[in-house]
């Protein structure tokens, strides 16, 4: 009975926070994000105390940085991404228009000599297909840019966030005492080490895809800028940041910038090549330089379940779901790892008379 009420009550606790979740998701987002930010940081604080800094001067010292910091990107950059992403946003059907309409050129003598195929057909079928599809695109970013609770949502997280991160960062020590007093004592040990490795995992994430996805977004975006690439800033810059998932990042920037390139550029092919040098760089050097340096082999995530963990979360939670996906995931696979190891080292795996044979 002891075995099921446990299980009841963890089962209890974790149905709990997923409707704390679900009813609070609208407005969670600055706190999540501040205590993302406090777990970030505990790193450099805590060598700040090492150095002789007491914990409340560590903190603030560490916060005014970070503060200044992001005003500065604020001042410094918004003004450009938004003047950047309002002309993107108008331009995407012309964009669209003129990709259709090189595309049919490049392949009116073929289709017609080859195939017998009418290319004026395939055109006003491109046509339709592209407008449509610009169309719809372009009504989406506006919507995400013209939205009133994206923009209230924006102006809680730079005032709230810091407050949260501040108070988490500077109690993080006492945080963390205050958990560990409450595990169960018969299987202290065992908590403590799953917890060791969950921490791991998302420090190796967090931190180390966090600093990547930052060189990466510096690194696209100066590349593409420097070839004079349109909206090549807003093109790297998102790239890089959306280098957290998987293969979304550098697909959907290669794919965007290349499609620019082509409509800006053509037909001299070699500026069109080097747009394409530009991701091909940024993934070599994420998956050889990058990654292995700063992420390494803690994290223990599949990219399919990296993904899915995104989404699921993301279509659940919103924004606030996406914030957690990764430490959930990464939560969850140690405890997988965990259960497989147990389960193979169990009688229900190995046999009842395994043990016996052996000896």
């Amino acid at each position: 009975m002891t075995v099921w009420r446990q299980t009841g009550f963890w089962i209890g606790a974790f149905v709990a926070l997923l409707l704390f979740l679900l009813i609070f998701s609208e407005i969670l987002l600055p706190f999540v994000a501040g205590m993302v930010l406090a777990y970030a940081l505990d790193p450099i604080a805590d060598r700040l105390e090492q150095g002789g800094l007491g914990r409340l001067g560590a903190t603030l010292t560490i916060l005014v940085v970070v503060i200044v910091v992001v005003v500065l990107a604020v001042i410094l950059l918004v003004p450009v991404l938004a003047n950047q992403l309002a002309d993107f946003i108008q331009r995407i059907p012309e964009y669209a228009d003129k990709l259709q309409t090189l595309f049919t050129t490049l392949i009116h003598s073929r289709l017609s000599a080859h195939l017998g195929i009418d290319p004026n057909q395939i055109g006003t079928s491109l046509r339709g297909l592209t407008s449509q599809g610009s169309t719809w695109v372009a009504a989406i970013l506006a919507s995400l840019w013209n939205g009133g609770q994206a923009f209230l949502n924006i102006v809680a997280l730079f005032i709230v966030t810091p407050v949260v991160a501040f108070y988490v960062l500077y109690d993080w020590d006492r945080l963390v005492a205050h958990v560990d007093s409450w595990l169960p004592r018969d299987h202290l040990e065992e908590i403590r080490s799953i917890a060791r490795e969950i921490d791991r995992a998302i420090a190796a994430f967090i931190r180390g895809q966090g600093l990547t996805c930052l060189i990466l977004a510096t690194f696209y975006s100066t590349g593409l800028v420097t070839i004079g690439l349109n909206f090549g800033f807003l093109i790297g810059l998102a790239a890089g940041i959306l280098s957290f998932i998987p293969f979304v990042g550098a697909t959907g920037g290669f794919i965007v910038a290349v499609a620019v390139a082509i409509v800006q550029f053509w037909p001299d092919w070699p500026w069109i090549i080097a747009t394409m040098g530009v991701f091909v760089a940024g993934q070599f050097m994420e998956n050889y330089v990058l990654q292995p340096r700063l992420i390494g082999q803690n994290v223990g995530l599949h990219p399919v379940w990296v993904m899915f963990a995104l989404f699921a979360f993301g279509y659940l939670f919103g924004f606030v779901g996406v914030m957690i996906a990764i430490p959930a995931a990464a939560a969850v696979g140690v405890l997988v790892r965990y259960a497989l190891g147990r389960y193979l080292d169990s009688p229900i795996y190995r046999g009842v008379g395994v043990g016996s044979e052996r000896e």
